[in-house]
């Protein structure tokens, strides 16, 4: 008899068919105020890294631009904008709760003409072959339990020629930096979590989460194996975020 296989979630070694569920409990907790919490954990430093990640998608009017993780619209919103009325926005995001709170607050803004809204896990993508021009995923892809069959998927509804971006917490590289990181990650952050969503577990497991995430070689070589091409990636404030970027062929 075989051992039932595992995964992490954060520290936590879990079965394989439970993470996802683990992850729905955490998104489900702080989605009322994840932007609020973005804006905090990161002195509003997120907003730089969406928008470089903006310019280096080259989006132009009248592409299909799939936003996996697209939570609370930030990126979707943008988007929308460069790709006009000919063009799609779809974004879609694993979590009823976020999906939610993206789908309000794009209405609210009133740009949600170009916009579809999709509940799909980003392993087992419900749209067909060769549909999109450009695949973001920002901050998701570590809470994904098979990255690689997530990759895979990804790389079979782009377009050839199609990019994919993926904005994730990295390795920070700089020692001095890594210990800094390491003391705002598991002291500050599980207190702010339970000063503004009274929930600290679940800012504890977002910072386990990105220390169990591959780091930025490793990413890169996931998405050659994957299939992608011409893959290369960013650091951004000093590799604590990194933006990989990869070509379908």
């Amino acid at each position: 008899m075989t051992d039932k296989k595992t995964t992490h979630f954060g520290y936590e070694e879990v079965p394989f068919d439970e993470k996802a569920d683990r992850v729905a409990g955490v998104f489900h907790s702080v989605a009322a105020r994840y932007d609020l919490m973005n804006d905090l954990m990161s002195g509003g430093v997120h907003r730089i890294w969406k928008r470089f990640t903006i310019e280096l998608s080259a989006v132009r009017p009248g592409q299909r631009v799939l936003d996996i993780a697209g939570g609370t619209g930030d990126l979707s919103y943008q988007f929308a904008r460069r790709v006009g009325d000919e063009g799609l926005v779809v974004l879609a995001d694993i979590n009823a709760s976020m999906l939610t709170v993206g789908r309000d607050r794009l209405l609210d803004r009133g740009t949600a003409g170009n916009i579809q809204f999709a509940q799909a896990d980003a392993q087992y993508l419900p749209f067909p072959d060769n549909t999109f021009d450009c695949i973001t995923i920002a901050f998701g892809l570590r809470n994904v339990t098979d990255k690689d069959l997530a990759l895979s998927a990804m790389l079979r509804v782009l377009k050839p020629g199609g990019r994919l971006l993926v904005l994730e917490f990295s390795k920070p590289q700089n020692s001095l930096l890594e210990k800094a990181y390491d003391v705002y990650s598991f002291k500050l952050l599980p207190l702010m979590g339970k000063l503004v969503t009274n929930d600290a577990d679940s800012y504890r497991y977002l910072a386990e989460s990105i220390r169990m995430h591959p780091d930025q070689d490793t990413l890169k070589a996931m998405m050659e194996n994957a299939g992608f091409v011409n893959t290369e990636f960013h650091n951004l404030t000093g590799g604590i975020v990194a933006l990989h970027k990869g070509i379908k062929p």
